[in-house]
């Protein structure tokens, strides 16, 4: 799934063609449209919008948890609720957990890429970075449970993870690549890998996808690198 950091990260110019606070409202609503509402009618005492939109602009202000998405939700009420319904108040950091805890996760991932993608268009994002790393504290040993192992696309100039993909059980980076590259709009984009992703077909991949790519060549590729390294080796001389 898509992450978001802090806007203070963000420069003037890049918060400049950001949607303001009701076309950001509007969005979410539209694409979180399908999202299933798990509550009842009536313990709805706060309209799944307002939750999502809180929650969301928590995470960009660099929120990590329930009780900061209340914080922040009571701290720019006046402000929220010039947009929001708001009509009992700040959702209580409760009401988040068990929220997000009932929404059905990949419907939300679905919803939440949707939202993302809308907002790369906004930025024009020129430089994606595919990188995989593991989960810290994922594993367990006492239940043979291995470290998750997410690969993610990163856009280097507005600090934003733009999707993650789960490597499988039995499985590498090099066949969750392309799950992940299929997830992006890639046009006019460069895209940057390690060694394991310099693969024949996910050059391919990114090509047709009318995108550059730039690889990492490593001596995994024997005959590649020796061919390499002998046409700088030539053309020095």
């Amino acid at each position: 799934m898509a992450k978001l950091v802090s806007a203070s990260s963000q420069s003037t110019a890049e918060r400049s063609i950001l949607p303001d606070a009701p076309t950001l409202r509007q969005r979410i609503q539209d694409c979180f449209a399908t999202l299933q509402d798990p509550r009842s009618e009536r313990t709805q005492l706060h309209q799944l919008s307002d939750i999502l939109t809180i929650a969301i602009l928590s995470t960009i202000a660099g929120g990590q948890g329930w009780e900061d998405m209340e914080v922040y939700g009571e701290s720019q009420q006046a402000w929220l609720s010039t947009f929001l319904a708001l009509p009992n108040g700040i959702p209580s950091a409760d009401t988040f957990r068990r929220m997000f805890e009932r929404i059905h996760p990949q419907q939300f991932e679905q919803c939440f890429e949707q939202w993302v993608k809308l907002l790369v268009e906004d930025l024009g994002v020129n430089l994606i970075a595919i990188d995989g790393k593991g989960v810290n504290g994922s594993y367990d040993r006492a239940i043979g449970r291995k470290a998750l192992h997410l690969i993610s696309a990163w856009a280097s100039e507005h600090r934003l993870v733009l999707a993650q993909a789960k490597v499988q059980d039995k499985s590498n980076e090099i066949t969750a690549i392309p799950a992940l590259l299929a997830l992006l709009n890639l046009n006019g984009a460069i895209v940057t890998l390690d060694a394991m992703g310099t693969q024949k077909q996910i050059a391919a991949q990114i090509h047709t996808a009318q995108a550059d790519y730039v690889l990492t060549l490593k001596a995994n590729h024997p005959t590649l690198f020796e061919q390499v390294e002998q046409w700088f080796t030539t053309t020095r001389q």
